[in-house]
């Protein structure tokens, strides 16, 4: 057997023409779901970016007990067991956060990787003194904060505002794109084609191309950008803050283009790729599969981004297609069974014959391409120290913590690190030896208090203040417009977040922070 996984960043589903989109033409992403299963009610687990992968490598959900961090030592990646079971595994991604501090250890569970340079603030290239002037000429200071750089001739992270830092080295790479094939999603593919070219005759391998795009900076190659041109003549609207909406109808146009552009571009290549398939004959033995971590709000419910807003069906709500050579003739058929991102651990070692460990959460959805049956009765997602969502398909319930702060909350871990740096002094004063989960085979971690200021909800220094608890029914009410009134619905939904807090041997305190009761033990509960 063989695999292609492919998997983009912030793909939101409403994009794609097979999920219902009218606003970008996908012929594509809607050609693939022709040919293979569509899911229809596929949900994240962890957000945003790195706990959504650590979900994916171990069948688990991460956002109970750390937020953004490494593969910790205990962990089962699914890349590593299927090395171990003699399938080799390779990682083609242009993801920089794969290479920071936070992100260690996903890329080397593979057997090997290719990375890709030059997405968000990946330096393509280095300019130590950067024409400062020029780029606040070109990009609007609402997404691209140079004003707070320093007036001196060069720029190190130590001496310039963190956010004004990135986007300077972001506007820095836009300079070296001249060419599409620049562009680091062209180069992704590239490098995958030349993979399977090389490995033509192999069998028993299985390679994960993942583009960042279309994840902001919406940056497009000018023949995409074209075709979604609104009109706009001002400075470079294409890097949203997390924030409520407060553009004007022109901009927020503009932004919402320069989205649009970008996921053309990755349907257009995504399309090289099933072209390739179909040159070679690889459907008779290779599966493939499309998803992405996440959605994006581009200005629905009066928001930009993810995070911190209430995860409304723009972000948590995803697609996911999977063609299988023995399910051939299930081609153009969907799925209404609820998933989520953490069963596609489970899935791939079923699909090789590889045994899933205990502490997976998730469930193989191998079974399911050959007929709709029932996965999950509800699915749990959220972000550490933010809110939780749970959904049974029908209806969906945020519940927001009466503290918003986090500050009674502890992060369980061996990898101390954040996003881009390790914990620092102060947090690392505060740990302690703290005895074994149910997952992590008998080793006792580290219990560190949260510091609020270094949680991934106020990395981007706002806050949940504006946020509030809701339930809504997605039968009636699709775009969850109108809060629902129902408590003995909510009663259920909160039953259903307790259990999934004990699948997943939630520490104590979390239960305290959601003002739900803790079960007598932390043993794992049947699922």
């Amino acid at each position: 057997m063989k695999t292609v996984f492919v998997l983009f960043d912030s793909l939101n589903r409403l994009a794609l023409g097979a999920y219902g989109g009218t606003t970008i033409s996908t012929p594509n992403f809607d050609r693939f779901s022709k040919k293979a299963v569509t899911f229809d009610k596929h949900y994240v687990g962890s957000l945003p970016c790195m706990p959504a992968r650590r979900d994916m490598h171990t069948g688990r959900l991460n956002f109970m007990h750390r937020h953004w961090g490494p593969l910790e030592p205990f962990d089962e990646s699914f890349a590593r067991i299927l090395s171990d079971n003699g399938i080799y595994s390779h990682l083609i991604s242009d993801h920089l956060h794969y290479f920071e501090e936070g992100g260690w250890g996903y890329a080397n569970a593979f057997d090997s990787f290719d990375y890709i340079k030059g997405q968000e603030y990946d330096a393509l290239k280095v300019l130590v003194a950067p024409p400062i002037e020029r780029y606040k000429e070109k990009f609007d200071e609402r997404h691209y904060s140079l004003e707070k750089l320093p007036n001196g001739p060069t720029l190190t992270r130590g001496n310039s505002d963190k956010m004004a830092w990135k986007k300077s080295r972001a506007a820095i790479s836009r300079d070296f794109l001249t060419e599409e094939a620049d562009f680091p999603t062209a180069k992704c593919f590239s490098a995958a084609f030349e993979f399977l070219d090389l490995n033509s005759e192999a069998d028993d391998w299985f390679l994960q191309l993942e583009c960042f795009d279309p994840h902001e900076p919406f940056v497009a190659p000018e023949r995409f950008k074209k075709a979604y041109e609104q009109g706009y003549n001002g400075k470079i609207l294409d890097w949203p803050m997390y924030e409520n909406t407060s553009n004007s109808p022109e901009e927020t146009a503009e932004i919402r283009g320069n989205y649009a552009a970008l996921v053309a571009m990755c349907d257009e290549y995504f399309g090289k790729l099933l072209d390739y398939f179909d040159a070679n004959n690889l459907w008779k033995d290779t599966t493939l599969v499309l998803t992405t971590d996440h959605g994006f709000l581009l200005s629905e419910h009066e928001w930009w981004g993810k995070n911190r807003m209430p995860y409304y069906e723009e972000i948590s709500h995803i697609p996911l297609m999977i063609w299988h050579p023995d399910h051939a003739d299930q081609g153009d058929t969907r799925r209404e069974s609820l998933t989520q991102t953490s069963d596609l651990m489970p899935t791939f070692l079923d699909i090789y014959g590889c045994s899933i460990p205990p502490s997976v959460t998730g469930t193989s959805l191998f079974p399911i391409l050959g007929q709709d049956i029932p996965v999950h009765k509800t699915v749990l997602l959220g972000m550490f120290a933010g809110p939780v969502c749970v959904t049974d398909g029908q209806y969906t319930y945020f519940l927001y913590p009466d503290d918003l702060s986090g500050k009674n909350l502890n992060i369980y871990t061996l990898m101390p690190t954040h996003m881009r740096s390790h914990f620092d002094i102060s947090e690392l004063q505060t740990s302690e030896m703290t005895k074994p989960f149910d997952f992590t085979k008998g080793v006792p971690v580290l219990k560190i208090r949260l510091d609020p200021k270094n949680n991934q909800i106020g990395a981007d220094g706002h806050s949940l203040g504006d946020c509030n608890t809701a339930l809504y029914d997605l039968t009636s009410d699709p775009n969850q417009q109108n809060p629902l009134n129902a408590p003995d619905i909510v009663n259920t939904l909160v039953r259903r977040i307790s259990h999934h807090f004990a699948q997943h041997d939630a520490p104590n305190e979390l239960y305290a922070h959601f003002g739900l009761n803790p079960p007598p033990s932390n043993r794992k509960v049947a699922t």
